[in-house]
């Protein structure tokens, strides 16, 4: 069993029942996510020593966020205490050609004001094989910057591996001040996961002629996206998900490799969504499960993306899947038969 620490915010997450729209809803379906919190779920479930590392308020709605995580088995050990409020954002889900809609309510949160000085980074990093982050945390406030650059100094210190979803979001920030942090960021980064726009808007890497608004992938451009990056910052892996966006309720989903200086591309998922909130946090945890279970990049990029097609099916952010379903459908069987 391998220890994986994540760090960035957890959120309380509204969403709209069904399919309703803002204006429609009179009430809000409850639960509690973010990136890395995600991460460190998914990966509790699949046997692993998963710690989860954030600033969370002291009173009754940052217990509950604290509860939710323990539920699922994540360690919360080195959660600090104290701030004045949990972030929050309202999610509606769209359908066919209406997509869906996210609106943060995440300002001063206790995470974004949280300083390097109040967790105990040695600590947190003893006896850890892994340290996963997103360009979320960062993109949060400057002070939420300093602490993932804290965060990755002690990592590198203690030898741990890093890998970084880029996770670019322009309600958060603007391509030049995301460019301008992330990069300094990379010099920490093992492994590298992102999509298109990630790439593009983070770092300034372009994957050829690919539209996934249309639902079109151009495979060579992306193979030659990764090869600079890794050129550029000394990626040991660089991965990408690979969504065909056909409408808000039917997607093509699919992924890519450079391992080393082979390049694969995994098996595409059709599928009709549920809830794609999460899709990418349960993927980065699906790959990195699969290289801490010592698969080789290509089969450890088959099970991210099966880990992923079955969190698309699922409400909520979390991923709540056993190693044996991810497997199974990593076989071939994705009937959605009735087991008996």
């Amino acid at each position: 069993m391998s220890k994986i620490v994540t760090m960035g915010e957890i959120m309380l997450r509204l969403s709209t029942p069904g399919y309703e729209r803002f204006v429609q809803a009179d009430s809000f379906d409850v639960c509690y996510g973010g990136g890395e919190a995600n991460v460190a779920v998914s990966l509790a479930g699949y046997g692993h020593d998963a710690s989860f590392v954030t600033k969370l308020p002291s009173h009754e709605i940052g217990e509950a966020a604290l509860c939710a995580l323990r539920r699922e088995g994540v360690d919360c050990s080195h959660i600090v205490r104290g701030g004045e409020r949990l972030g929050i954002y309202y999610l509606e889900t769209g359908a066919s050609v209406r997509p869906s809609k996210v609106i943060y309510d995440r300002a001063h949160s206790a995470i974004a004001e949280a300083r390097a000085e109040e967790f105990d980074f040695d600590a947190i990093f003893e006896g850890a094989d892994w340290f996963h982050f997103t360009g979320i945390t960062p993109a949060i406030s400057d002070s939420a910057a300093a602490l993932t650059k804290a965060a990755l100094i002690a990592a590198k210190k203690h030898g741990v591996t890093v890998s970084c979803d880029l996770n670019y979001r322009k309600k958060l920030w603007s391509p030049e001040k995301a460019k301008a942090v992330m990069t300094d960021l990379m010099q920490y980064v093992d492994v590298c996961i992102g999509n298109e726009e990630d790439a593009q808007k983070v770092l300034g890497f372009v994957p050829g002629d690919t539209d996934v608004t249309k639902g079109s992938l151009e495979l060579a451009g992306y193979e030659s996206m990764f090869r600079q990056m890794r050129e550029r910052f000394g990626f040991k892996y660089v991965v990408s998900s690979l969504r065909e966006s056909f409408s808000a309720s039917d997607n093509a989903w699919s992924a890519a490799i450079l391992d080393g200086d082979s390049f694969y591309h995994s098996r595409t998922y059709k599928l009709h969504i549920v809830d794609r909130v999460g899709g990418g946090d349960s993927f980065a945890a699906g790959l990195i499960c699969g290289l801490l279970d010592g698969r080789s990049g290509a089969v450890a990029l088959e099970f991210a993306v099966a880990a992923s097609a079955l969190k698309h099916t699922i409400p909520g952010d979390f991923n709540h899947v056993s190693r044996a379903e991810v497997e199974t459908l990593m076989g071939g069987d994705g009937s959605g038969r009735v087991q008996r």
